[in-house]
């Protein structure tokens, strides 16, 4: 296999109108290595798999990459009136060409042209494995969940997820030597998901994905590319999602120390400048009889006063001008609740509740201070036993109780204020500084919520909690709509929030590192 890079990218710019989205971006990649692009929204992962791809681009500097490059978009590059068996054999129709010129040169190997194409195209087939296309066909489907889908089918006659996984399907078939993936793991369940995990680990090129699963991250990436332009601009951080966390968390370490030490510093030079400078102003002059001594020695010691004046005076205008900015706080929850609320109070408590089809929950008792996580799949009553717990959904049956002075707060997947005039600024009433939390950016302060985004609302709705937390905190699909590195710190903060906790969440990283109850429901029932 070579290792020539299969993938180089130099000094790479992008621009929309006055907005820079990439600033002199270098990447090489080589066969075997797998990127995940991170960082928060806005900051270029799906530009940069664009410009990679070759679809859209670049305002500056250069891009190679192999002919044979895939890249997994939002829409399928097939007509709707294909068939979906037309699908899988434009997928191996490459590696059917393949196989039939092989067999072609292999007759004429006598001539030089004949064996110099047949050792290069010998090559590119052992790496696109074109021997075992077929049963690699039909193993991608089947892991995809689409082995139930007719070949007769016709693409649209396919749900979006169905669409959505074929074209997956048709990139892991063709085995391209350059995969790029933009959220390839959405419309996959837990068992398709490990099943693309498991494909990509073990592709011979290269794979450069964008997503907002972490253990997708964490299982499939060598190297992961932070595109946050922050201390040092664009960094690759080598190893999995893990290694990246352990990486990030030294380096906020010594930021931080070189903050505080840098900081002692501009103290010291402030203090050494001051107090030299009135020592220096307040010495006395000298007596006519001391002159002549005073010349010799104390001109001398007025030189080195004054020169160390001036040194520490040009340090402290250097450090000034050159010391690193204070880092970010992580977020956290306000330290105390409106409502002082033992811990083993019973704040919520659910018997025989009945939401039509949707919720049948016999007993379910929240105490001040518990930990909750509700799991299930799409449908299985998450959402729907979530408004019902905060009283913005009626049962049909049973109750819910609440004890008195308890304040529920809950964050909605489709957040709506009930003034869209109103602007973040004046709906927060937090403590800390609604900027300093980094859940709303800066020019959006001042912006009416009515003109923000879903994400946008959702980001100020949980900034509103976080600052002013409720007795019982309900999340639904918290982790949507924030960047890796926010999602981080909402779990550390929640891990120390006060009052109950009760989270609905398909997040598998969460899932995973959850240290509280689990509640799993299924078709509306307690599992």
């Amino acid at each position: 296999m070579s290792s020539t890079p299969y993938l180089v990218v130099r000094d790479l710019d992008k621009v929309y109108g006055d907005r820079r989205v990439l600033d002199s971006v270098s990447l090489t990649v080589s066969p075997g290595q797998r990127l995940g692009l991170v960082g928060e929204n806005g900051v270029g992962k799906s530009t940069l798999l664009r410009l990679l791809a070759g679809t859209e681009e670049a305002d500056a500097g250069e891009i190679h990459r192999p002919p044979d490059c895939g890249f997994l978009t939002q829409e399928l590059p097939y007509s709707l009136d294909m068939t979906v068996g037309e699908v899988v054999d434009s997928a191996l129709a490459d590696i059917r060409d393949a196989e039939q010129r092989l067999t072609e040169l292999s007759t004429m190997l006598t001539d030089s042209a004949a064996l110099a194409e047949y050792g290069d195209l010998l090559e590119w087939a052992q790496a696109h494995d074109i021997w075992d296309a077929d049963r690699r066909a039909a193993l991608v489907m089947e892991g995809l969940g689409l082995s139930g889908v007719r070949y007769d089918r016709i693409i649209g006659s396919l749900s979006g997820g169905q669409r959505s996984r074929l074209g997956l399907a048709a990139l892991l078939i063709s085995q391209p030597r350059a995969l790029l993936l933009d959220e390839p793991t959405n419309h996959l369940d837990d068992e398709a998901m490990a099943f693309l995990e498991s494909q990509l680990t073990r592709l011979p090129g290269v794979v450069v994905v964008a997503s907002h699963d972490r253990v997708f991250l964490d299982a499939v990436c060598t190297a992961i590319v932070d595109l946050d332009p922050a201390r040092g601009g664009i960094t690759l951080y080598g190893g999995a999602y893990t290694d990246y966390l352990d990486s990030k968390r030294a380096e906020h370490a010594r930021w931080e120390q070189q903050y505080e030490s840098e900081q002692d510093e501009l103290k010291r030079l402030k203090h050494s400048v001051d107090i030299t400078a009135r020592n220096v102003a307040y010495n006395r002059p000298p007596r006519d009889n001391d002159k002549m001594s005073y010349d010799f020695f104390g001109g001398r010691v007025q030189k080195q006063i004054s020169r160390r004046v001036r040194n520490a005076q040009h340090r402290l205008d250097e450090l000034t001008r050159t010391q690193v900015r204070k880092p970010p706080a992580p977020l956290k929850f306000a330290a105390t609740l409106t409502a002082t609320q033992p811990d083993d109070k019973l704040a919520l408590s659910v018997r025989h509740v009945k939401v039509d089809s949707r919720l049948d929950i016999g007993q379910l008792d929240v105490v001040t201070g518990d930990r909750l996580m509700v799991c299930g799949s799409n449908g299985a009553g998450k959402s729907t036993l979530l408004h019902v717990l905060a009283g913005r959904l009626r049962p049909d049956d049973g109750e819910v109780r609440r004890a008195r002075g308890v304040r529920v707060g809950l964050l909605e997947q489709d957040v709506e204020f009930p003034d869209p005039g109103k602007t973040p600024r004046q709906l927060y009433t937090g403590s800390a500084p609604l900027a300093e939390l980094g859940l709303v950016a800066p020019r959006d302060l001042d912006r009416p919520v009515g003109h923000l985004s879903v994400g946008q609302r959702r980001r100020l709705a949980l900034a509103v909690l976080i600052g002013q937390p409720p007795d019982v905190l309900l999340l639904d699909e918290p982790t949507n709509h924030l960047s890796l590195s926010l999602v981080e710190e909402l779990e550390d903060a929640l891990r120390s929030a006060p009052g109950a906790v009760v989270i609905a969440s398909h997040d598998r990283w969460l899932r995973r590192t959850w240290e509280g109850a689990e509640l799993v429901l299924r078709g509306g029932h307690v599992a």
